[in-house]
């Protein structure tokens, strides 16, 4: 159904589920389609004989700092990984910073070193940026948008459309962790438990696999999955794919302590926000070898294989849910906003 226009944006805009498509599809996809436009985590552009990625993210979240890092690493590897997530390498950044008047000098050095840190793992340089300053009130803390450009490697071209059926779903390690932070770390439910979040670069794990895999064609899609946790990320393949996917519940990887807090406050483990989790598509011929690769890797010693995709027409644009006691059910799709401002 095509956006109203004589509505406002809600929360549920920014989601990343079905309110944020329609946004971007009705709304700027009208005035900047091109050649060039992608749906993916980043375009691919044919500069001076490379094919360089090319991406840019806002991060909002709330706090600012969290168990795990804060938004200057969260920024980062944001970028990062949506560069690694096409095959590229990331090499430079740029960052802006639109800070509030009043924000503590000694905090904001505390986010530029846990920016320059994170840049120093994932490998790439911070090369340009701006920065703004607002009036009391006219944001809250400091927001950041980084932008990243990569190179493709050789061989390399995973993409959201590349799914196959009969491909292998793997994901690279427990879901939902960063969004239960967040939560947690707003202290509104008075609930105690021990969550961190799985904020991480991950090009160094994307490199792995790229170093390893016989094929690099294999490799059909790779997708982080941020707002809107791994059911989102399912439901988007599913569509862009045109097929269906079949997700086994018992196998998919989820913290005890995440999973007690979901089920205290009756949430999805699948739709909570990862910032460190990479769901990837190849054939379940190479899925072995993947996941094998991945768990021997610092952020991916979880992976699992949590599904497959499947061809029935009445499937298509679906996610079917084999329960841990055996029956199927469909995944319901993603809307509205479970967690507002998670990155």
């Amino acid at each position: 159904m095509p956006i109203d226009l004589n509505k406002t944006v809600t929360l549920a805009h920014g989601a990343g589920g079905r309110q944020t498509a329609a946004l971007i599809h009705d709304v700027f996809q009208q005035h900047f389609t091109n050649p060039e436009f992608t749906s993916d985590d980043a375009a691919i552009l044919p500069i001076g004989g490379i094919r360089a990625a090319f991406t840019t993210d806002g991060f909002i979240v709330s706090p600012w700092k969290f168990p795990g890092g804060n938004i200057g690493k969260l920024s980062i590897c944001g970028t990062v990984n949506d560069l690694a997530c096409m095959g590229a390498r990331p090499r430079y950044l740029s960052c802006a910073f639109q800070i509030e008047e009043g924000f503590p000098l000694a905090q904001l050095e505390e986010i530029a070193a846990a920016m320059e840190k994170t840049a120093a793992e994932a490998g790439v340089q911070i090369v340009a940026g701006d920065t703004k300053v607002a009036g009391r009130g006219q944001v809250d803390h400091v927001f950041i948008t980084t932008t990243g450009i990569g190179e493709v490697q050789a061989g390399a071209s995973p993409a959201g459309n590349r799914a196959r059926p009969g491909d292998a779903v793997i994901v690279t390690g427990d879901v939902g962790r960063h969004g239960c932070t967040i939560l947690l770390a707003r202290n509104e439910f008075s609930i105690d438990a021990d969550v961190t979040s799985d904020c991480a670069p991950l090009w160094g794990t994307v490199k792995s696999l790229l170093d390893t895999i016989p094929d690099r064609q294999d490799l059909h899609v790779i997708r982080d999955a941020t707002r809107g946790g791994v059911g989102t990320v399912l439901y988007e393949i599913a569509e862009q794919s045109q097929v269906g996917i079949r997700l086994n519940a018992a196998d998919v990887p989820v913290n005890p302590a995440v999973r007690g807090v979901c089920g205290m406050l009756g949430l999805e483990p699948l739709y909570l926000a990862c910032e460190g989790r990479l769901v990837i598509f190849a054939p379940q011929s190479a899925a072995p070898g993947i996941v094998a690769t991945l768990q021997q890797g610092r952020y991916s010693h979880d992976a699992a294989i949590i599904g497959e995709v499947i061809d029935a027409p009445e499937s298509k644009g679906k996610v079917i849910m084999t329960t841990e006691i055996g029956t199927k059910t469909m995944l319901p799709a993603p809307g509205g906003e479970l967690l507002p401002r998670i990155c």
